[in-house]
């Protein structure tokens, strides 16, 4: 696999160290788990929604946490022991384990909603940009310095 070196970003563009990170993190070849599945969805310009098969856990099982740019989702299996030592399997593929799954969220980028149905946690994103950083139109006019003379 070829490497690319970004240390360039780091000295020639100011205030986009914080890109860089992310390009330089995404390069490095680190395990992501596979557990549980999810699909991204773009809903429409500044709507998206996570979709996470989570069968076999109920909703006090799941946690999701938003801090800053990042969405953690945790899933917490209950342990009923008693009830698993009565059990005997022939063929278990259904995950019964614990997992933890990091979203890295864009800039202003805010979690809705989160509902769980039929075994799918669904979780509803909006991009919410402040009015102070939209574009807005600037008048032409006559300069305040000539209206004095």
């Amino acid at each position: 696999m070829q490497t690319v070196d970004l240390s360039p970003l780091y000295r020639s563009f100011i205030g986009f160290d914080h890109l860089a990170s992310l390009m330089d993190a995404a390069a490095r070849n680190e395990k992501q788990p596979s557990f549980p599945p999810y699909n991204i969805e773009a809903l429409g310009k500044d709507k998206y929604q996570i979709t996470m098969a989570v069968a076999g856990f109920a909703e006090h099982e799941l946690s999701l946490q938003s801090e800053g740019n990042a969405l953690l989702v945790k899933g917490e299996k209950q342990q009923q022991k008693q009830q698993d030592d009565d059990r005997r399997f022939i063929h278990q593929g259904i995950a019964q384990r614990n997992f933890e799954r990091k979203f890295q969220l864009g800039d202003h980028v805010k979690v809705l909603s989160a509902e769980l149905e039929n075994g799918l946690l669904v979780i509803d994103l909006e991009r919410e940009v402040p009015e102070a950083l939209k574009p807005r139109k600037i008048e032409i006019g006559t300069s305040k310095l000539l209206e004095k003379k």
